[in-house]
């Protein structure tokens, strides 16, 4: 969520009135994430978030609204798209399409207990379930066909080691055969600080549906616990969560490693990409993608092998 185009406060106010939510009171930018510009914004109704969006195209829009449109409507807590008087979800502001949403209550937890692995897990299960019948889902922005192509443009970029390393699993996940494993819409993003976790403890919102489409579910699981489990006994409770909503195949079980792997690999490709060719705005959130060729790199030299 860094901030890449920036909004008047004038402009702002004229595009909100269709809402119908009363005076702007304020609007200030949010410097967190890394592909949208997106802002706090108070009116006399409440507090909300703007999202200008500044890479997807309208037909994507439109999935990413009617999903979190969809989840929210079936108990899932995510952001839920206000939509004016002629019933649209998105409109121009400042030369890009932008959407206001609801401002869920919650903090972002860096550290989790593996108590919040084990509710996540189930609540990830329930998206997968809440989103299966969603008509016309667009694929995984960041697939497998993604991976590929941008880690072959990204290799004449890299030194010989990261090279080496990228080459090699390249050619290891294209080998792989995934199409015997479930699929269904899968958040793609789930970080820490996509989840917010209200004052009672509770799960209060999961956040930034822009990467979600149709793909493996295992990956989207693959996803969480590589950013959420710094131990045995938290993946262990995130897959107790989640096996408690959806029972896992044999075939799921089996690809998992190679699945994490995968996993890995499409976040540090993203963040090599931003490294490679940085985009400017006035605040701009660049990550390490070290992070992940470590994490990369330790899975392929200690597989483990998923207990269920």
């Amino acid at each position: 969520m860094s901030v890449y185009t920036t909004v008047g406060r004038d402009e702002l106010s004229a595009w909100l009135q269709p809402l119908g939510l009363g005076e702007l009171i304020s609007h200030a930018g949010i410097a967190a994430g890394m592909q949208n510009s997106n802002y706090f914004v108070t009116t006399a109704s409440g507090r909300y978030v703007l999202t200008l969006f500044e890479r997807i195209e309208p037909q994507a829009l439109d999935f990413y609204l009617m999903l979190m449109a969809r989840l929210s409507g079936r108990g899932i807590p995510c952001p839920q798209p206000l939509a004016d008087a002629a019933g649209q979800l998105w409109r121009p502001l400042s030369g890009k399409p932008a959407a206001l949403l609801s401002c869920l209550p919650g903090t972002a937890d860096e550290a989790p207990t593996p108590a919040r692995c084990r509710l996540l897990g189930a609540t990830l299960a329930d998206l997968h379930a809440a989103g299966a019948d969603l008509p016309n889902p667009l694929p995984n922005p960041c697939g497998a066909a993604w991976r590929q192509a941008v880690g072959t443009a990204l290799l004449p970029l890299l030194d010989r080691d990261e090279q080496s390393l990228l080459a090699d699993e390249l050619a290891f996940q294209q080998a792989q055969d995934y199409l015997a494993l479930p699929r269904g819409i899968i958040h793609a993003d789930l970080f820490r600080d996509n989840v917010l976790w209200d004052s009672r403890g509770q799960l209060g919102g999961v956040l930034d549906f822009y990467f979600a489409g149709e793909d493996v579910l295992l990956f989207d699981l693959a996803v969480v616990a590589n950013d959420w489990c710094f131990d045995d006994l938290a993946l262990t409770a995130l897959i107790e969560g989640y096996t408690s909503r959806r029972r896992l195949s044999d075939a799921e079980v089996a690809a998992w490693p190679a699945i994490r792997r995968a996993a890995a690999l499409r976040f540090w490709l993203l963040r090599l990409e931003v490294r490679q060719q940085p985009r400017h705005g006035d605040v701009v959130t660049i990550k390490d993608p070290d992070h992940f060729r470590r994490m990369l790199q330790g899975f392929r030299l200690a597989p483990e092998a998923l207990s269920r």
